[in-house]
């Protein structure tokens, strides 16, 4: 690991612990839109952060310690948009549920950038 990513991950880190996590969407809920999505992991986003689409930056909690496990980089061509989503506490398991959640579409692509 080099000192950029060492800083970039305490760095995440510092945003997190700082802020409110708020889960809108608790794990086994279904997609508001999209009632075939069911969550598999918690998700939500950090109160009174900024992403892409206007709102908080999202957050999925897995059920691990609450660390940063992995970002997720996501590119949606229906909304037009990238964001990145932070993994929190999240097992080998989450991970692998959450990014094929996150890939399920056509439209929709993510990237998980392990810590």
């Amino acid at each position: 690991m080099s000192n950029f990513d060492g800083k970039f991950w305490n760095t995440l880190d510092r945003l997190v612990q700082a802020s409110e996590i708020v889960i809108d969407r608790p794990k086994g809920s279904a997609h508001p839109k999209y009632p075939s999505l069911v969550y598999p992991a918690d998700y939500g986003y950090l109160k009174n952060t900024a992403s892409m689409d206007g709102g908080g930056i999202d957050l999925w909690r897995g059920e691990g310690e609450p660390a940063v496990t992995a970002v997720l980089c996501t590119v949606d061509l229906l909304k037009r948009d990238c964001e990145i989503k932070i993994l929190l506490g999240c097992t080998e398991e989450e991970l692998a549920a959450i990014l094929k959640t996150q890939n399920r579409t056509p439209n929709m692509a993510a990237l998980l950038i392990r810590r």
